[in-house]
């Protein structure tokens, strides 16, 4: 059994709100003794009370927060943001202490909190590499036995004897991400740096991350993009306002992320919805609900009946209604058309009913953009009366057959296409 090299128990991180240090050091010993005597401070703003140190409110990043990684484990960390993500990386990369709690680390920990953290600016890429490789423990020889390995997974060979402080935002993460892959951590933390990187390199990096993964070592991820959760991580926790909500699977952890854990509603006021796009004029979704479900959830292969509402500020003819399906993190899975058969006079409000066929959808939380829309098959410059960004959601269930019962999203995708034909010829030797 794989032994636990992270153990986070009861952590809990505090802050003092406000501005601390702002002034002179006369001035902050005037008003910590004005405090301590119980006086007005002299240095007090008029216009409001003091936000000075002892004065401030307290924010609490992290609250009793709990959990062990055990060697090869790969742990999407994952919340909203402010959620306590960073915050909970940086007291493991003891770069800050907790207020309160215990957290047991055993090996060598590498972390990219931020871009530039751990190098200096005035050396070079190469001298960069043997302070990041002391800063690990490592020796000047070990550091240097890894050398070649690391400039080539860089992709900066050109540039690694110039001075970083010249290097783009692009070129540090490369270099950063290669000294702290291939020195051999036994923890590798990665805080949403990558995000900066080109869509090739940060492939590679997730190829190398899950190596790490697989030679025994610990890597704990933080990102805003799900893909690179369910393609790295083979557990997951998340982080809400500083509470630990979950701890487990990665798929159940990305639905809270998505949707705070929420299959659907029933019914969906659209008319107040922000995130729309199209024209805004014309025609505008007001309503939807379910008209086939008494909970947002529906067997595979089946059909999802909906009430939709709208409004026509003119007279509309020959409109479609497009419904853009997507995973619950916004990936597309395929598009869905009427036919051009939607009319309303100006002033009406119209009550359609739609069938939308769920026909390959594998198991899964989904959400759907709605759109108004007026072909011109002539010109193709279609009208968008109106577009509504996760309109509405369901859930697709598990298959029922024992071949497909555990289907996993991330490895086989969110459809599950027809059945693939064989036909055998034998022939004699």
């Amino acid at each position: 059994m794989a032994r636990t090299i992270i153990s986070v128990e009861h952590i809990c991180k505090e802050y003092q709100l406000g501005v601390i240090g702002s002034t002179t050091l006369r001035r902050e010993l005037q008003s910590r003794l004005a405090v301590l005597r119980g006086k007005e401070d002299p240095n007090r703003k008029i216009e409001g009370p003091d936000k000075r140190a002892g004065g401030g409110a307290r924010f609490l990043a992290l609250d009793d927060v709990n959990f062990e990684v055990r060697e090869g484990d790969a742990l999407g960390v994952i919340g909203r943001n402010g959620a306590g993500k960073s915050t909970m990386l940086k007291l493991i990369s003891r770069v800050t202490a907790p207020t309160s709690g215990i957290i047991r680390i055993k090996g060598r920990v590498a972390s990219l909190l931020e871009i530039g953290t751990g190098f200096h600016p005035e050396l070079t890429g190469r001298e960069n590499m043997f302070l990041n490789g002391a800063i690990l423990g490592m020796s000047k020889a070990e550091t240097a036995s890894k050398m070649d390995e690391i400039i080539a997974f860089s992709e900066i060979e050109n540039f690694i004897d110039t001075p970083v402080k010249r290097y783009s935002s692009g070129m540090y993460v490369k270099l950063a991400f290669a000294v702290a892959a291939h020195l051999d951590p036994d923890i590798l933390i990665c805080d949403e740096v990558l995000a900066v990187g080109d869509t090739t390199f940060q492939h590679k990096c997730i190829a190398k991350m899950a190596e790490v993964a697989q030679n025994g070592s610990a890597v704990l991820c933080v990102s805003h993009n799900m893909r690179t959760v369910q393609q790295l991580c083979t557990r997951a926790i998340y982080l809400d306002k500083g509470r630990l909500t979950y701890d487990g699977d990665v798929d159940p952890a990305i639905s809270l992320y998505a949707g705070d854990g929420a299959i659907g509603n029933l019914s969906n006021d659209l008319a107040s919805r922000t995130r729309r796009n199209g024209e805004g004029v014309g025609a505008r979704f007001q309503a939807m609900r379910f008209l086939n479900t008494a909970d947002c959830r529906y067997e595979p292969d089946g059909r999802l009946e909906a009430e939709i509402v709208w409004t026509a500020e003119e007279t509309i003819e020959d409109a479609e209604l497009w419904a853009v399906i997507q995973t619950d993190v916004g990936e597309i899975i395929g598009r869905s058309v009427s036919k051009p058969v939607l009319r309303a006079e100006r002033g009406e409000e119209v009550h359609t009913t739609a069938t939308f066929s769920l026909w390959g959808l594998a198991p899964g939380l989904y959400q759907v953009r709605l759109l108004l829309v007026r072909p011109d098959l002539v010109t193709g410059l279609h009208r968008f009366y109106d577009s509504v960004d996760d309109a509405f959601r369901f859930t697709v269930l598990p298959y029922s057959d024992a071949h497909d019962g555990l289907w996993q999203p991330r490895f086989w995708g969110n459809m599950r296409l027809g059945e693939i034909e064989i036909r055998e010829r034998v022939e004699a030797k």
